[in-house]
């Protein structure tokens, strides 16, 4: 059940073309919900406020379960667990495609069934889908209160000087990322971008129905403007603060041929030159990019899918997993997402192409957001460091991406996995040796935070 939840939110975060910070915020609330269900019938887990500091308020539910019910009809804990997450997901879905919300909701009606299909009785059944409703609603009742919608339609002006950052990505990378669950390459010559009256019908319209410019709970990832400024204004779910695990600042912007920063452009665009296929095979299996994936988070979501599936885990240890993944990647987005901002580094593309070689292109597509730390390096040594302390490090295969024309890789352990994650952006083009770097060592600081939580300690 947590794996079918876990596969379901990439599919959403596809679907709704959803940028990595909105994207991990989604999967740390649903993965909160599940656990907070699965609670309910395992005593062994430890409640929600004893894993984050100032999470959702569930003592009246704590108390009732503890309290109110007879020894002699336990709720069914995966029924808890499953009305729990169809109502957040209701909740951070409310702007959602109709198609989307209808997933959510088969899946959800699937689960139910086959739980009543192998004998838990109406009135048992009944009672655990309105206790999951009720911590559900709690769960968005406490997501509501983060910062995410103070944050939304604020302006934001890029500030300005030579060593900051600028969205100068070429048209051609452009997707019209205002319209949803359909991939279409923005070229002033593509008839694509029109659509005419007579090429329209119910399906069209509801798959590609337009999203809002601005102020939505959904924003869909848009690589003409700049993502996410003000995201280091969200409550963290472990984090004490956004910047609570130190980070140096970038090599010094310069010129000069002993520049550091133009060191850094240089190894770039070295390595651009002397890529190999598996090189390029690398940097297109972590690409991950918004508005076409699942992103990084549903990546990494994906993997924990699979770990559950290939090592039969039990509920418990699958919640836990859960948990802990995607509440470190929503703090890992929360701290590099404000040191990103802080910093305002120019990417790659921008200094190689005014310094060293102004025909250069990267690899795939430049994200839009300044470059330091990398953030692909920061969410995946996050994710890699709890699924360390709760597996060890074990080997693994990622299937994630098979649907999409990846093969299989195989990975000795989640470090290494991470690794190449990072790695990735380097070969790709898209960020600078120490931008990686940085991101892995802010990743392991907040991956080590949420993994001592989940351990019983503190961060």
């Amino acid at each position: 059940m947590v794996a079918e939840w876990l596969s379901q939110l990439y599919g959403v975060m596809r679907a709704e073309r959803l940028s990595p910070p909105v994207a991990s915020r989604m999967a740390a609330y649903a993965a909160v919900a599940l656990y907070a269900g699965l609670a309910e019938g395992d005593t062994a887990l430890p409640p929600v406020r004893a894993l984050l500091p100032g999470g959702p308020s569930l003592s009246s539910l704590e108390a009732e379960r503890d309290n109110g019910r007879p020894p002699e009809t336990p709720l069914d804990a995966t029924l808890v667990a499953v009305a729990a997450e169809r109502a957040v997901l209701d909740a951070l879905l409310a702007e959602g495609l109709p198609t989307t919300r209808a997933a959510v909701a088969r899946l959800a009606d699937s689960l139910v069934a086959a739980r009543r299909a192998v004998g838990v009785p109406s009135p048992q059944a009944e009672a655990a889908l309105a206790r999951g409703r009720a911590i559900g609603e709690a769960v968005a009742a406490w997501a509501a209160t983060d910062g995410f919608a103070a944050s939304r339609g604020r302006p934001w002006r890029p500030p300005a000087g030579a060593a900051m950052w600028v969205n100068d990505a070429p048209v051609s990378d452009y997707a019209t990322h205002n319209l949803s669950a359909v991939s279409e390459l923005v070229r002033p010559d593509n008839p694509a971008n029109r659509l005419a009256a007579d090429n329209t019908d119910d399906r069209g319209l509801i798959l590609s129905r337009p999203k809002a410019a601005a102020g939505g709970t959904l924003p869909a990832a848009n690589m003409a403007g700049a993502t996410e400024p003000y995201w280091h204004t969200q409550r963290p779910f472990v984090l004490t603060a956004w910047d609570a695990c130190p980070l140096p600042p970038p090599p010094a912007y310069g010129t000069a041929a002993d520049a550091p920063l133009r060191a850094q452009a240089r190894a770039v665009w070295e390595t651009s030159r002397r890529r190999t296929p598996a090189d390029d095979t690398v940097a297109y299996y972590w690409a991950d990019n918004a508005g076409e994936t699942g992103t990084p988070v549903g990546h990494w979501l994906a993997i924990v899918a699979q770990v559950i599936r290939d090592r039969d885990l039990s509920a418990s240890a699958a919640a836990r997993l859960a948990l802990g993944t995607a509440v470190a990647q929503a703090d890992a987005f929360i701290a590099a997402w404000g040191y990103k901002y802080t910093f305002n580094l120019l990417r790659p593309r921008t200094y190689i192409r005014r310094v060293l070689d102004p025909a250069w292109e990267p690899l795939i597509p430049t994200p839009p957001f300044p470059e330091y730390p990398a953030g692909h390096a920061t969410q995946s040594a996050a994710a890699a460091a709890v699924l360390t302390a709760e597996l060890g490090a074990m080997p693994f295969v990622d299937r994630t991406s098979v649907a999409i024309g990846h093969a299989p890789r195989r990975f000795p352990s989640f470090e290494a996995a991470a690794e190449e994650a990072g790695r990735s952006r380097v070969l790709a083009g898209v960020h600078f040796p120490a931008g990686n770097e940085a991101g892995r060592q802010l990743g392991r600081c907040v991956g080590e935070a949420v993994a001592a939580r989940l351990q019983g300690g503190a961060p």
